[in-house]
């Protein structure tokens, strides 16, 4: 008999405690919050979610414990009592039919500290028009959003359809969600340090200490070396300062309201704790200890001198990284690749190697200046180094370069079908497995026979920026031996009638269990890596569903270009072909650079021409 009330009462339990993930309605924000949990991707922050399932055979709504039960296909089956697998599962309910659907599932997103409620289906998911507007009928009769949700177009298929004007329902694209973020994780992580505010305009005179952690009222081009940066405009996923700030490993957030938070206004001066996370961040006074990071290692840089004619990269160079640098070399390694899966590669492409920066640099008005910088005790006056570093650029500038260097360009280049020429750096010091220098060096035009836009002005201007400030400080702080730098220049003809350009990480960054590539793309030669202020890229995860059919595949967009009004760059054709280019580059590298283990890479692309044709221009590791 005990045992019976024993199993009765569990019996009880079980029931009650599933009662409460679930509920058919949502009759208040209590009732919202009591369900909420984080969205499977990051890939907007300040979001919190519920997940809704209808039952089309019972003809019953679920809202369940998102926190709890993070997946439709768990809840179906622990709950619901389906019984088939995942790969069914997926097919018959994720697909443009009715047929064999026996479920329709979305997510019920809310903008923090706002009255916007956003119903989203899965990318994936090609529910029909009729069975969209039904679903989403049916959360505004069970819940107390009512005329406050928004259906979110999410993909290439529903922008069309709302293009074409097929939605009886209100639909929104990215901007509608951007437009009241105000918070961006852009780089995760904690620290300590004291809380500074500067404005952009002074870090041209004023330095940042090392233990600080600053605000700042924009995009700094150079990284302050500090212990944490909080700016005040949303960035790029994938710009610089992104990059830089992974390298770094130092947290880094957007946070467009910072100037009106009391809270943080005071701390200003105090010793905080800064941590940041993909949807929040916490800051708080602290008496932990500020730790300093010391580079104890010191990098050092191959270089090989003794190659002294221009490199034809249409060839593998052997160890060319040694004597043009790893962009060049990677190059080259483009070009081969793009004999096996049709892409185009930058025309023209040659190498300058080592060896003319070099026999420049050693004259007698160059040569001292550098000696002098990376000798003298006033190394910890950034306001010396700073003046010692435009000397040094100033003389490299200043000097004639090399005649029988540029006569053999002009040789090389005068029967060719473009003149304008792209001179890009290719250092020992950029490009590598735990260095990338986003953003560090400089790239100029030069023009077939012009007399302002020469060969040489462009030349001498690439050399030059190997002594910028930014590069500079971030070889230091990575412990890179200064002595042996070397500039290599990577030359191709220019591109001044781009559509667009982006770049491509192959991985899936706001999801890391799930596979697939991140693009960011805008409108023309608009910058993505350092855009304008107020610019917004185009933004979308790529991957295929279920199978590697054409039909699988999938984007998923985080933003549209505010640059294309809010439409899209590409094509589902044009990200189809750019993801299967991107997956072959990456597999191919993976050969070249001889790893032996999984790594992304970061890839940057153009849509250039009539035929829309996509170019790559370059590739290089992914530093997480």
């Amino acid at each position: 008999m005990k045992k019976h009330f024993y199993s009765l009462f569990l019996f009880f339990i079980m029931a009650s405690l599933s009662a409460q993930r679930h509920s058919s309605s949502l009759p208040n924000y209590e009732a919202f919050k009591a369900f909420r949990g984080k969205p499977l991707s990051d890939k907007f922050s300040n979001i919190e979610s519920v997940k809704v399932v209808f039952d089309l055979k019972k003809q019953k709504m679920y809202y369940f414990d998102s926190s709890y039960i993070p997946l439709h296909f768990e809840f179906v089956t622990n709950y619901l009592g389906y019984d088939k697998d995942l790969e069914i599962f997926n097919n018959n309910n994720y697909s443009n039919t009715e047929k064999n659907r026996e479920f329709l599932l979305g997510n019920l997103n809310h903008i923090k500290g706002t009255d916007k409620w956003i119903f989203e289906l899965a990318a994936s998911d090609h529910m029909p028009i009729v069975l969209t507007e039904r679903f989403f009928n049916l959360i505004v009769q069970s819940t107390f959003i009512g005329k406050n949700l928004k259906f979110y177009l999410n993909n290439p298929e529903k922008t069309e359809w709302y293009q074409k004007g097929k939605f009886k329902i209100p639909c929104v694209k990215s901007d509608y969600i951007f437009n009241e973020v105000t918070y961006q994780e852009v780089v995760s992580g904690n620290n300590i340090g004291i809380l500074k505010q500067y404005k952009i305009k002074d870090l041209e005179r004023v330095t940042p200490k090392l233990d600080e952690i600053i605000i700042l009222d924009g995009t700094p081009d150079i990284l302050p070396n500090v212990r944490g940066i909080i700016v005040n405009e949303l960035q790029t996923p994938l710009s610089h300062l992104v990059l830089l700030g992974k390298n770094r490993k130092i947290p880094i957030m957007a946070y467009t309201t910072v100037d009106k938070d009391i809270n943080i206004k005071r701390l200003l001066s105090k010793k905080v704790e800064l941590k940041i996370e993909t949807d929040t961040f916490f800051i708080k006074e602290s008496s932990k200890k500020i730790i300093a990071k010391i580079n104890s290692k010191k990098k050092k840089l191959s270089i090989d001198s003794s190659v002294t004619q221009l490199v034809d990269l249409s060839k593998v160079p052997k160890k060319g990284v040694n004597y043009i640098g790893s962009k060049a070399q990677n190059m080259a390694y483009l070009i081969a690749i793009s004999k096996e899966i049709s892409f185009k590669t930058p025309e023209d492409a040659y190498a300058i190697p080592f060896y003319f920066y070099l026999k420049h640099t050693q004259k007698k008005t160059i040569s001292p200046l550098i000696k002098e910088l990376l000798s003298s005790p006033h190394k910890d006056s950034v306001q010396w180094v700073n003046q010692q570093l435009k000397k040094i650029r100033d003389a490299i500038k200043k000097e004639p370069i090399d005649p029988e260097l540029i006569a053999r360009l002009n040789k090389n280049f005068e029967n060719r079908v473009f003149k304008n020429f792209r001179f890009r750096s290719s250092t020992n010091a950029e490009d590598l497995d735990d260095f990338n220098g986003a953003g560090l060096y400089d790239s100029k035009t030069g023009i077939l026979g012009d007399s302002i836009k020469t060969f040489e002005k462009a030349i001498k201007q690439v050399w030059a920026s190997t002594w910028n400030e930014g590069s500079y400080t971030e070889r230091e702080l990575f412990g890179i031996d200064q002595q042996n730098i070397a500039m290599g220049v990577l030359v191709h003809r220019s591109f001044p009638d781009e559509l667009a350009n982006g770049v491509v990480i192959t991985k899936n960054i706001f999801r890391k269990d799930l596979p697939g590539i991140t693009v960011n793309v805008q409108k023309g030669e608009n910058s993505v890596v350092k855009p304008e202020k107020g610019e917004i890229c185009e933004q979308f995860v790529a991957y295929y569903f279920n199978s590697e059919k054409e039909e699988d595949f999938e984007a998923d967009y985080t933003s549209n270009s505010n640059l294309n009004d809010n439409k899209p760059l590409l094509t589902r054709k044009e990200m189809s072909w750019l993801f299967q280019v991107s997956r072959t580059i990456e597999e191919k590298m993976y050969r070249y650079w001889k790893k032996n283990r999984y790594h992304p890479v970061d890839i940057e692309f153009k849509i250039v021409g009539g035929k829309r044709d996509l170019y790559i221009k370059q590739v290089r590791p992914f530093n997480e």
